[in-house]
């Protein structure tokens, strides 16, 4: 069997990760096993991030929805209950936009949930 050389595959594999690391601080974007490993622990606090994410937008729309609540002499936690049980399709991104930007329409929401217990 002949001699396999890896050259230019070692080469395009250094190339990409470098690639990668590209504005990474000192030697983690020149040195190849540097940059190996910021990349990989850079991919891993991306993939943190995205499921972070959706866990700050949601306490986020809560907030929102509480402080809303609030001013009405409600609360979040009876609110949602009162959701459920009148079967109001609604989620906490929609109502908590609601509650900020248009309030008197939230109040009619709320009005109509609690009226319907």
């Amino acid at each position: 069997m002949a001699r396999v050389k890896v050259g230019i595959t070692a080469r395009k594999r250094h190339k990409k990760i470098l690639d990668l690391a590209k504005g990474y601080r000192m030697a983690r974007s020149t040195q190849f096993k540097s940059a190996q490993q910021a990349v990989l622990h850079a991919g891993e606090y991306a993939f943190m991030g995205r499921k972070r994410k959706k866990r700050d937008f949601r306490r986020l729309w809560i907030t929102r929805m509480n402080a809303g609540l609030r001013e009405l002499n409600s609360s979040y936690s009876v609110f949602i209950k009162q959701l459920r049980e009148g079967h109001v399709e609604l989620d906490r991104k929609i109502l908590s936009l609601l509650a900020a930007e248009r309030p008197e329409i939230f109040k009619k929401i709320v009005a109509e949930v609690s009226k319907s217990k």
